[in-house]
């Protein structure tokens, strides 16, 4: 299974604990341009990330290559909205798309307590919706499916 989550904390405990046993991933893929360029940060996330579990930081210009050599059993991270739309208009094929974590900013709407988009998040969402890409608004997999579908329309 791959898993695709869009989430601005990145790797955090709700990633850890219960994302990466949900989807028994032996590969956690950090698709952001900032992080593959950061290496201090890159070592402080591995502390956090089991060893049994191949962690890659990539550009997202490099995740179709990434996607195809890890195979299955794959978590790809996304910080925003964007990122996860820029990955689809590359052709990487989503059936879903976790929403974990936006904070709110001034000038976003809160869609629920953990979710605050901005019209170019809504916009880019919109887009993913219409490319049949279910979305999945939760924290952690043994919560509800939550439907904000008709918040973003």
């Amino acid at each position: 299974m791959t898993w695709f989550r869009v989430d601005n904390r990145l790797v955090h405990g709700q990633v850890i604990e219960g994302w990466l046993p949900y989807v028994a991933a032996h590969h956690l893929v950090v698709a952001n341009d900032a992080m593959a360029q950061d290496d201090l940060r890159q070592q402080i996330t591995l502390l956090a990330v089991p060893q049994s579990v191949e962690t890659h930081f990539v550009r997202l210009e490099a995740l179709p290559a990434t996607l195809q050599a890890c195979g299955d059993s794959v978590l790809v991270l996304f910080e925003d909205c964007k990122d996860a739309r820029h990955a689809s208009d590359a052709g990487i094929a989503m059936k879903c798309l976790n929403i974990g974590n936006l904070h709110y900013a001034p000038g976003k709407k809160q869609l629920l307590p953990h979710v605050a988009v901005s019209e170019q998040d809504s916009e880019d969402l919109r887009t993913l919706l219409q490319r049949c890409i279910q979305l999945d608004f939760r924290c952690v997999p043994s919560e509800k499916v939550r439907d904000s579908i008709e918040q973003l329309l």
